[in-house]
């Protein structure tokens, strides 16, 4: 099930948010990720238009919209590869259309995941904060 984000996930998203992180982004700095974290909490989960994936009646993951861009897409790590990003994707795309997201060149685990979504590379920048190059892709 995907339902709307409440204040009371908040918690549960952040650890979810911090193990697919983990998984995801081994090259980011702690410092980085600390940062990142604090943000989440306080302003990316409530000023996105946040939607909530329940598994077993528990949130388990989550995607992040800034009109029609993924600004995040995480799961936890145990139930990857099962269609549940997916299935998140093709919520967002309901809602809002063709969708545009960025990614981490190195994060191979997403590149493949929105390449097999349909998703094609539109640009590349270099990330202010890490110095890492980061991917736009759009479908």
């Amino acid at each position: 099930m995907i339902r709307p984000y409440e204040p009371g996930d908040t918690d549960a998203l952040v650890d979810i948010w911090r193990a697919a992180t983990a998984v995801a982004h081994p090259f980011l700095t702690d410092a980085f990720v600390e940062r990142e974290a604090h943000n989440m909490r306080r302003l990316y989960l409530r000023k996105a238009e946040t939607w909530v994936f329940e598994h077993d009646g528990e949130p388990a993951g989550f995607i992040a919209l800034l009109g029609n861009e993924i600004g995040g897409l995480f799961l936890a790590p145990a139930l990857h590869r099962r269609g549940f990003g997916r299935h998140m994707v093709d919520h967002a795309a309901r809602l809002h259309g063709p969708l545009e997201v960025e990614v981490f060149e190195k994060n191979a685990g997403a590149r493949t995941f929105y390449a097999r979504y349909g998703f094609v590379e539109t640009g590349r920048t270099r990330h202010e904060e890490t110095g890492e190059t980061v991917l736009r892709l759009a479908i």
